[in-house]
């Protein structure tokens, strides 16, 4: 099971589990993940669970920017378009720092991705 945990000074202030095919995050109630916080765009960012093409029951996990004022950046940089995310990966939404973790990721499945 994936994780995305919400981090303030590097502390987990809240986890959570990314167990649907996609998980919006954003400043509205109807988000999975709601940030009520002026940084965040309304309608943010998506994050989506795909069946990895090569490997039986494993799971891709995709982020997209859904358009947001203030960007999404994995590892520091800004999200042009859909992007795979590897475990302990930092995703920023807004000013609001996040840790992607998928216990599940191992080396084969990075091997998997490099032959895609």
């Amino acid at each position: 099971m994936a994780t995305f945990s919400q981090l303030v000074d590097n502390v987990v202030v809240n986890t959570f589990e990314l167990d649907q095919p996609e998980t919006r995050i954003g400043r509205r109630a109807e988000n999975d993940i709601q940030i009520d916080e002026i940084s965040v765009s309304g309608q943010h960012a998506l994050i989506e669970a795909v069946p990895n093409a090569y490997l039986d029951n494993t799971i891709d996990y995709y982020i997209t920017d859904s358009d947001s004022t203030n960007g999404t950046f994995v590892n520091d940089i800004r999200l042009e378009s859909r992007q795979r995310l590897n475990s302990n990966d930092m995703v920023r939404v807004g000013w609001n720092e996040f840790r992607f973790v998928d216990e599940e990721e191992n080396s084969l499945e990075k091997t998997a991705y490099i032959l895609d």
